[in-house]
């Protein structure tokens, strides 16, 4: 396997389940800064010009987190990423839609990219603080969620990876106070030696 990723991105979530699973991949790094992502040599493999992005042993392409996340969690039985009834598996998958539907794309992108929500700049600040409600509220709801347990589904599943990777994006990236339930969890998936791995390979170490 082959994951193209892009060091603090969203495919850090990914890349943290490839090391919860164990198994050979090859982690190929994409300069998305420089544009790379727009380049013939990626969108000949995913003309979504984004990552994740996994290229399987196959050679078929499989992109979008939680697609992928499920894909290896079914794939990779022995790692139990994957919830074990149709109940557990609902909820890890309404647990990962919402950490990148909502709190990423419509919290985190109008922090950082403001101009794709308004083209007028003095508008811009608006939506950062828009942005910034969406996010906190979605961190409150997590919050709620693991309320007197360890992972999102009591045992760790491949949700946990998504609310990892935006919990890293409010904490390190900016330097926000994670509510106190969310917080014990991104040390608890800090503690990981996968995430360990991860954060070392991608240069956060």
């Amino acid at each position: 396997m082959k994951l193209y990723y892009a060091p603090g991105a969203c495919s850090i979530g990914i890349h943290v389940l490839l090391e919860e699973i164990g198994k050979p991949y090859e982690a190929a790094l994409l300069n998305t800064k420089e544009g790379a992502q727009f380049k013939p040599e990626f969108t000949s493999i995913n003309p979504k010009s984004k990552v994740p992005t996994l290229v399987r042993d196959d050679g078929s392409v499989l992109t979008e987190y939680p697609a992928i996340a499920l894909w290896l969690a079914s794939s990779f039985p022995e790692a139990k990423l994957l919830p074990k009834d149709a109940e557990g598996l609902a909820k890890a998958l309404e647990y990962t839609d919402y950490a990148v539907a909502t709190l990423h794309m419509q919290g985190f992108s109008r922090i950082f990219r403001p101009a794709n929500f308004a083209p007028n700049e003095a508008d811009h600040e608006a939506v950062k603080a828009r942005g910034a409600e969406i996010f906190e509220k979605g961190l409150g709801l997590f919050d709620k969620a693991l309320a007197g347990k360890d992972y999102l589904l009591g045992e760790f599943s491949f949700a946990d990876s998504a609310l990892f990777y935006v919990s890293f994006w409010w904490s390190a990236r900016l330097n926000k106070t994670l509510p106190p339930n969310v917080a014990a969890h991104y040390e608890r998936m800090k503690a990981r030696p996968s995430v360990q791995r991860t954060m070392a390979a991608e240069g956060f170490a």
